[in-house]
């Protein structure tokens, strides 16, 4: 089976290093161009072309599926399949139709739940128990294809977008290997979503990590878990910008306003529209991240101060 692979962020790498070490042909590895990043703006490779490059695999960087040219050549390649893994574009009718076993989709979510975009911090967000993959049989629709596997994971308390993506990735990738097989089989019966109960959460700017103190505090401790890796929560104090790495909701009632931090023994808390977010991790803008009780040695005037809303 000649199988082609589009993704772009680490997320895809686990599923692309099982197929390699299943002995799968993978006949080309398609990501996004490279780009500028930086202070010195250096170009910088997606974890998918550094992977594939590492494997000595073919990695082609069209800048649209849609161009003639390109489906040219990728019909020249002439896979049986597709594997499709956070790519970062949408795949046009022609490429869709190419493959004899089609375009299977790896989506960090229970599909329906959470099209599009940001599936996994959108779970945390909505104070979801479970997460999960799905792999899906892609048709013309976000998301919208019939589902042919899916594995679903208790989200912890602790857990944030980056260690339920690094649970996730290699749960996916084991899932593909398990289901090609029955795949080239014929042994799937795809199970159509219902539409009735997707949901779809707005793509994340940087503007998403503020926060708003007057929220729930609940709603705050999964704003800075979803947040994590990016693009981190955030508060402004003094001018500068303090990013909340760990907090978590306590009991402690207080009269105060929302923003006002209270002291609570060697640490702090931040009164919120309702209850309090006690701060356990931080950085503030320039510095190292550290605990909340060594951020409070170097900035005193920290405690009773009232963060903005």
């Amino acid at each position: 089976m000649r199988i082609v692979f589009m993704g772009t962020p680490a997320f895809a790498v686990p599923a692309l290093r099982q197929l390699v070490l299943n002995n799968y042909e993978l006949a080309a590895v398609y990501t996004k161009q490279d780009k500028l990043a930086g202070r010195g703006q250096k170009i910088c490779f997606s974890a998918v072309k550094i992977a594939s490059l590492e494997l000595g695999l073919k990695v082609l960087q069209p800048g649209s599926l849609k161009n003639a040219e390109t489906q040219a050549e990728l019909s020249a390649i002439a896979p049986d399949l597709i594997i499709v893994v956070a790519f970062g574009q949408i795949l046009p009718t022609e490429v869709l139709q190419l493959p004899r076993y089609g375009c299977i989709n790896i989506h960090p979510s229970l599909l329906p739940r959470h099209r599009g975009t940001n599936p996994i911090a959108s779970s945390i967000l909505c104070g979801d128990k479970w997460c999960g993959v799905s792999l899906m049989q892609m048709d013309e629709g976000l998301d919208t294809g019939p589902v042919i596997a899916q594995t679903q994971v208790l989200i912890r308390d602790d857990d944030t977008s980056d260690t339920l993506s690094e649970k996730l990735s290699l749960l996916s990738a084991q899932m593909l290997i398990d289901m090609i097989p029955r795949l080239s089989k014929g042994t799937i019966a795809p199970n159509p979503q219902n539409n009735s109960q997707a949901t779809y959460f707005k793509p994340m700017t940087k503007e998403s990590g503020e926060i708003n103190w007057a929220l729930p505090a609940v709603d705050i401790w999964r704003q800075v878990r979803a947040c994590q890796p990016w693009p981190g929560a955030f508060t402004r104090f003094n001018g500068r910008i303090i990013k909340i790495l760990e907090a978590f909701p306590c009991e402690t009632e207080c009269p105060a306003t929302p923003g006002c931090v209270i002291s609570l023994g060697k640490g702090c808390g931040v009164n919120t529209g309702h209850g309090m977010l006690e701060l356990r991790r931080v950085q503030i803008e320039g510095k190292q991240v550290m605990t909340i009780a060594d951020f409070l040695n170097g900035q005193s005037s920290f405690i009773g101060a009232t963060l903005p809303c």
